[in-house]
């Protein structure tokens, strides 16, 4: 059984859609949506048609994780202690509009599990920057110029942010490695109280590359060191992937057009800081 029906008007390689299949595939039907404005909810539900084969709602971009709270406050009060809710939104209304929102949530362990579908900007509305664009990528509001090449702020950690609030799980996870995903899911399924899981989801659209990499930029996140998979469980880290050797950073950066314009200068600072991040837990770039 398939719960995010084919049909959708993702674009091919739409890493987001790609999340969202797997995610629900892997909780089943005993389940209910909520989702936040931004691509998914455009791609899978103009009226009155509907990708999503299990109950959905539709939230603002701010609101996603009060909304999921009633809507488990309500399943308790009707003695309903097994459907899951589930959170589905994007960086934007995670790492920004809906920040405050979610740390409440987070802050009152409600029992929601909150996926952050990351393509790293705004992508439904313009491809604008976010709090999960990574430094020196080229959006629309963080254009390359004379003067500033791209974003001028590094990514915003939110997975750490959001284990520092005590919850029992959290963790990061990738589309390109499809069983660590289910496996967290799996994992968080299990768990009661507030669960996070952000996902890395490669956009071919905003990040300007062929529909056709999308699960290879996402494995080349993961091998350069620029997209960790770990995860915090009752507030005991653990890393999930630990290569050998880190692949060179400039081999995920010039595959993508948002990075076209970073200077060998660039290109080193954003390799320091992963080598130095790495450097701690024994791997070498």
């Amino acid at each position: 059984m398939e719960y995010f029906a084919p049909g959708h008007r993702a674009c091919a390689g739409c890493g987001l859609a790609i999340c969202t299949r797997m995610v629900l595939n892997t909780i089943g039907e005993d389940v209910i949506v909520v989702n936040s404005t931004g691509c998914l909810e455009i791609i899978s539900t103009p009226y009155p048609e509907s990708a999503f084969e299990v109950p959905y709602i539709h939230s603002l971009f701010e609101n996603v994780a009060p909304v999921a709270t009633g809507v488990k406050a309500g399943l308790k009060a009707r003695g309903n202690d097994h459907t899951q809710v589930l959170c589905l939104a994007g960086d934007g209304a995670t790492y920004d509009i809906g920040f405050g929102a979610l740390s409440g949530m987070l802050e009152r362990n409600d029992d929601v599990l909150y996926v952050c579908i990351d393509n790293e900007a705004y992508m439904n509305t313009g491809v604008q920057r976010s709090g999960a664009t990574p430094r020196f990528a080229f959006t629309t509001t963080s254009q390359s110029g004379k003067v500033i090449h791209g974003k001028t702020e590094w990514k915003k950690p939110l997975v750490e942010i959001a284990a520092s609030h005590q919850i029992p799980y959290s963790a990061s996870a990738s589309i390109a490695y499809p069983k660590d995903l289910e496996k967290k899911i799996k994992k968080a399924i299990g768990i009661r109280g507030a669960r996070f899981i952000a996902v890395h989801t490669p956009c071919c659209t905003g990040w300007g590359f062929d529909g056709s990499l999308t699960i290879k930029l996402g494995k080349l996140a993961v091998k350069t060191g620029l997209w960790t998979l770990f995860e915090v469980e009752d507030g005991q880290f653990k890393l999930n992937y630990k290569p050998k050797k880190l692949a060179p950073a400039i081999e995920y950066l010039k595959t993508q057009r948002r990075f076209a314009h970073l200077t060998d200068a660039e290109v080193q600072e954003i390799q320091s800081r992963v080598t130095k991040k790495w450097q701690k837990y024994g791997v070498k770039s």
